[in-house]
């Protein structure tokens, strides 16, 4: 496993739709590994393949209960609205946004050997799959945030 660089906006990369994945090698399972290993690294709790260079179709979230892979994600029902706890993106530092965004989700895709699979998720895990899936889509949070703003440090709070 290996840390990848995290590409930053405005890079254009992050604005294009990402590729279905069609093969399920070797390769997918190092960058699967790698996207992990970054995220942790990076302390965040999801990453999209675009995030690392890649125009595939493969996300990684972990919000604190274990790692979720996912090849090909679609989201395929949706319900409800949350707009809380703000956003914020490992591909865009120093900002954070108010996104509406469906507390409960059906999501199905595939596993890293090509298999089916199919996720219900709400509340903080929802969002963080909603979060990843745009990113797929070449959407960026600042694209459909209602607010973005720079979160205030405590230093700066005293």
């Amino acid at each position: 496993m290996a840390i990848r660089k995290i590409v930053q906006y405005p890079d254009p990369i992050l604005k294009q739709k990402s590729k279905t994945v069609t093969k399920f090698h070797d390769r997918l399972h190092k960058l699967l590994d790698d996207m992990a290993e970054t995220m942790y690294d990076a302390s965040g709790v999801g990453l999209a393949a675009p995030q690392v260079g890649i125009l595939k179709r493969a996300i990684v979230v972990d919000i604190g209960d274990g790692l979720i892979e996912m090849v090909n994600p679609e989201i395929v029902e949706k319900s409800g609205e949350q707009i809380s706890p703000p956003e914020g993106c490992l591909s865009i530092k120093g900002l954070q946004g108010d996104v509406r965004r469906a507390q409960k989700i059906k999501i199905v895709g595939q596993d890293r050997y090509g298999n089916p699979m199919e996720l219900e998720a709400e509340g903080y895990l929802a969002r963080a799959f909603q979060h990843e899936v745009d990113h797929l889509n070449g959407i960026l949070f600042i694209d459909i945030a209602d607010r973005v703003f720079r979160p205030v440090k405590e230093e700066e709070e005293a």
